[in-house]
């Protein structure tokens, strides 16, 4: 994940400008295409085999960090409204309003993908009983064994996301009488390290399903962002300006990201990894999220290439990217003759983006956009 950015050797702002209370953060939209990217491609090397190269496989198989981006950029908008209302500054929106607008912004889309797999897709429809079409339509995958299916495997992430959607009012609730900012961000980072011991709990669970794939355990990523929505609303920039220096938090993310690709994040490919390695991972995914959002909501710099015309385009089609990127893959290989596991990284990768895209662009154009626009109408 990469940026243009400004030189090395200039100085740390004394003072970096706070970004603007409900601001719009254009670099955001970048940091997103480049987290959608991040999933593809980390796919794409997983089912070409190319997970297996010495050294450069752990990089591209520890490329599913993307994850702690989007969760972390979720962490950070939408927590954004209630750190801004506990200073003052506005209200929040109502727990109805917001969920109404959350539904509108993720389910027709994912709907769509859901029933064209299941429907279209061989190797899943193949399997899609009536279980399989229930847990997927309602996102609890994550909870009803054996129902994660072909073109749609990337979804527990979704799962997961949709079941923060539906803890933040009430995390909310339970702070609004915590004005105190200093406070809020201990209360809001002591959350996530909580979630770092999410799996040294023994958690009963039906076969072929694993508690470390529910909320709880992702809090930290999550927490990363509401985090960087209580600094962003503190009126005293100066004692976080640190954080807003782009070398000295993307650095810390760099290295968070090499400490990742080791076994302190667990093994190689599928294979679960041992508790402390579990704890590692959410740890170092949440420094990484925390590193690379940071000096983009922060800092007071320009983000040219995150900020640019082809980066916010890929970020706002960013959704449709990360929900038809598996169902792509899964046809690219039958139809270009190639045989998974077998090589052919960089062409299916190429591939896969190719038809991704414009899949991606005709989603947003289509469904994502015509329904939020009626919603906001109909509801406002």
């Amino acid at each position: 994940m990469t940026a243009t950015v400004t030189d090395p050797a200039a100085p740390i702002s004394p003072a970096p400008a706070r970004v603007a209370p409900r601001a719009f953060v254009p670099a955001l939209e970048g940091m997103r295409a480049l987290a959608a990217l991040g999933v593809l491609l980390t796919h794409a090397a997983f089912q070409t085999g190319a997970t297996s190269m010495p050294v450069l496989g752990r990089v591209w198989e520890r490329f599913d960090m993307a994850v702690a981006v989007f969760f972390g950029l979720s962490g950070f908008l939408l927590w954004r409204p209630h750190a801004a209302a506990a200073r003052g500054r506005g209200a929040a929106p109502s727990a109805g309003r917001y969920l109404l607008h959350r539904a509108a912004r993720i389910l027709p889309a994912y709907w769509v993908v859901v029933c064209a797999v299941l429907i279209l897709l061989p190797s899943a429809a193949a399997s899609a009983g009536w279980r399989v079409w229930f847990a997927n339509l309602a996102l609890v995958q994550v909870f009803v064994p054996l129902t994660l299916t072909d073109g749609l495997t990337q979804m527990w992430s979704l799962s997961v996301e949709v079941a923060f959607y539906l803890v933040l009012p009430v995390l909310a609730w339970a702070l609004v009488r915590l004005r105190s900012p200093r406070w809020r961000v201990a209360t809001v980072a002591g959350l996530g390290i909580v979630g770092l011991g999410w799996n040294l709990v023994p958690v009963p669970t039906p076969d072929a399903i694993h508690a470390d794939n529910w909320l709880p355990g992702y809090l930290p990523w999550f927490a990363a962002g509401m985090v960087l929505a209580e600094l962003v609303e503190d009126e005293s920039p100066r004692a976080w300006r640190i954080l807003g220096n782009r070398w000295a938090m993307w650095s810390l993310a760099v290295v968070a990201f090499a400490l990742a690709a080791t076994e302190l994040a667990g093994p190689v490919g599928l294979t679960r990894g041992e508790p402390w390695q579990y704890v590692m991972k959410m740890g170092l995914g949440a420094l990484i999220g925390f590193g690379l959002l940071a000096p983009l909501v922060l800092g007071d710099g320009r983000h040219r290439w995150l900020e640019s015309r082809v980066a916010a385009t890929l970020g706002r089609w960013s959704y449709g990217i990360f929900i038809w990127h598996l169902a792509v893959l899964a046809i690219i290989f039958p139809v270009f003759g190639m045989i998974p596991f077998a090589g052919g990284f960089l062409h299916v990768l190429v591939l896969t983006i190719a038809f991704t895209v414009p899949l991606a662009a005709a989603s947003y154009a289509l469904v994502e956009e015509p329904v939020r626009h009626w919603v906001r109408r109909r509801f406002g």
